[in-house]
């Protein structure tokens, strides 16, 4: 059954730092090639830096890393260009990487191409409704659903629908929902014009993408800070987050079966059969993986 259609496809060559949107990619096992191929360890602390520490690592989502030439299969990964916040732009391959970094973050840091066995990270988990203005920062370990060696979050791909994104814009009409601030992977405009959390009734589902890839969506997209933190032109809204927590609670599938995710947009995904995306394939719904 045909759902939809691929609208949009990103990677994000470094992890936490703003992306590339491309017209097509190569999926293996490891999602989109080169997606989430690099991220910065905290030298001092050996955690992977993540905006979803803000007071941190808010300056990474102030970077934008593209690869100076697409990344093919079976080939080594391309370097990357990092524009900087002040417009600066540098190259992973050159040698005075990590000590220019590290004088942009005010940390130091080390540009790493695998993760570390057992990779963690730090991450702000103040609830959203609380107003005491005491941050409550976790050690969490990451890529739980992914091969190891990388550095995802969680699993290899985030769908995100338009249907989710405009559902929430009515909600709070005075927010700007972007997709930018949920960075997905793939977004999807499903048929029709409805307006709803689609993707949760994936869950637990085979989606088909163009001719070859086939993906088993495994579980619902917790949101956290990074949603709500300054991007470009898109300013800080806590209410974004405070939106998405009331309107869209999901019980896990996978991570924590039956544990109920206080705030979700969009789904994660991970690879039953590598192929290529493109924008524009026709997105259809297999039933249970």
């Amino acid at each position: 059954m045909t759902v939809g259609s691929v609208v949009s496809v990103r990677r994000y060559p470094i992890k936490s730092m703003q992306g590339e949107e491309i017209n097509g990619a190569d999926i293996s096992d490891r999602g989109i090639l080169g997606d989430r191929a690099y991220a910065l360890m905290e030298q001092t602390t050996g955690h992977i830096a993540s905006a979803k520490h803000p007071r941190k690592w808010s300056k990474l989502l102030e970077c934008r890393a593209t690869f100076v030439e697409p990344p093919q299969l079976g080939k080594p990964l391309p370097p990357v260009w990092i524009t900087l916040p002040d417009g600066a732009v540098i190259c992973s391959s050159q040698p005075d990487i990590d000590r220019v970094l590290s004088h942009v973050l005010e940390r130091d840091v080390t540009l790493l191409a695998q993760a570390p066995a057992n990779p963690t990270r730090e991450a702000d988990r103040t609830p959203i409704d609380d107003s005491s203005h005491q941050e409550t920062i976790q050690q969490e370990p990451i890529a739980l659903a992914a091969p190891v060696g990388t550095f995802f979050d969680y699993s290899t791909l985030h769908i995100l629908t338009t249907a989710t994104v405009n559902r929430f814009r009515e909600l709070y009409p005075a927010g700007q929902f972007e997709m930018r601030r949920f960075r997905p992977n793939l977004m999807v405009s499903p048929d029709g014009d409805e307006r709803d959390f689609i993707e949760n009734h994936w869950l637990g589902s085979v989606v088909t993408i163009g001719t070859q890839t086939q993906l088993s969506i495994i579980d619902p997209c917790p949101r956290c800070v990074v949603t709500t933190l300054p991007q470009a032109d898109l300013p800080r809204d806590p209410g974004i987050l405070r939106t998405v927590g009331q309107y869209n609670r999901v019980a896990s599938v996978t991570l924590a079966p039956g544990v109920i995710f206080p705030a979700v947009a969009g789904v994660y995904a991970s690879v039953l059969h590598p192929g290529r995306i493109c924008r524009g394939d026709l997105v259809g719904l297999q039933g249970e993986s």
